[in-house]
Order: structure tokens, then sequence, then C-alpha cells
């Protein structure tokens, strides 16, 4: 039986990719806290989202967020991993943001002059779905940036 080996992280491109790493998991963590902390009023927010496949669609779809929030943290923190866990953490730190946006452009479509509820920060912190947009782009952009700059370099 072969067991994946782990291997530790590369150091980060720069300084300034070192802080953004710790910030964006920061962000993650507190974003993570803050849906799980009233965890039982999130899944029927996101009931009343009104996903296609009914309350099943819109329990699975949060859980998956979290989920993946959670998982994207360890790469970002340059913790020893295998390389598939490591990879895996990088998609989901991509991942996480679009979720936001594809979950703010659903309210936006299904609700055109919602003012309810994004769920980016759980239920205790009410986002707009506008302002969720932008919060989700500005953490896209972060996920692609770091993405690259904690990513070994090549060599030429």
């Amino acid at each position: 039986m072969v067991f994946a080996q782990v291997t530790k992280a590369q150091k980060p491109q720069s300084t300034a990719v070192k802080i953004g790493a710790w910030l964006y998991a920061g962000t993650l963590t507190v974003m993570v806290m803050a849906q799980l902390f009233e965890f039982e009023k999130l899944v029927p927010l996101f009931h009343d989202m009104a996903f296609p496949g009914g309350d099943g669609t819109g329990s699975l779809l949060i859980c998956l967020i979290v989920f993946a929030e959670v998982f994207a943290i360890p790469f970002l923190l340059r913790m020893p991993l295998s390389i598939l866990m490591r990879q895996c953490s990088v998609v989901l730190g991509i991942l996480v943001p679009l979720a936001w946006l594809g979950v703010a452009f659903w309210v936006l479509h299904v609700y055109p002059t919602a003012t309810m509820n994004g769920g980016i920060l759980g239920t205790k912190v009410s986002v707009t779905p506008g302002l969720q947009i932008a919060f989700a782009l500005v953490l896209l952009i972060a996920a692609l940036w770091l993405s690259q700059g904690l990513q070994p370099r090549r060599k030429k």
C-alpha cells in the first residue's frame, strides 16, 4: 500500500504574497466562523433563495461552500500537505469566491430588487447581493494572485 507523501510548502515569491495569504486565510476563517455560528439559520436562508432542485440544492450548496472554505486554508497557511491535497486546496480557494459570486448573481436574478442577505457572512451580518459581488470579486482576484505567488517558481 502506498501512502501520500507529505511535502513542505515552497517559500512565497515575495513578502506581499505571504501577507496576502495570511489575510485571505484570515478572511476565510472569519467567513466560516460567521457561517457556522448560526448554521441552523443559514440553511433556511439558502432555501429561501429558490435554487433549482428545491431545498436540497440549497442545503447541499451551503454545505459544499463551507467545506471548500475550510479546506482552502491549508494551502494559504503553507502547511505540510501531499501534492494532491495542496492542489485541491488551491482549487478550492479559487472556487470559494466563484461560488459566492454565483449565489449573489442567482439572488439578483430571482429577486431583482432584493435587499436580502446573501449569506457570505452568515445570518448575523447581512450582506446585500451587490456588496457580496464586490467582496467576492476582491476575493477572486486575491485567490488567483495567491495561487501563482505561493506556487514554486519554475526554473528557466
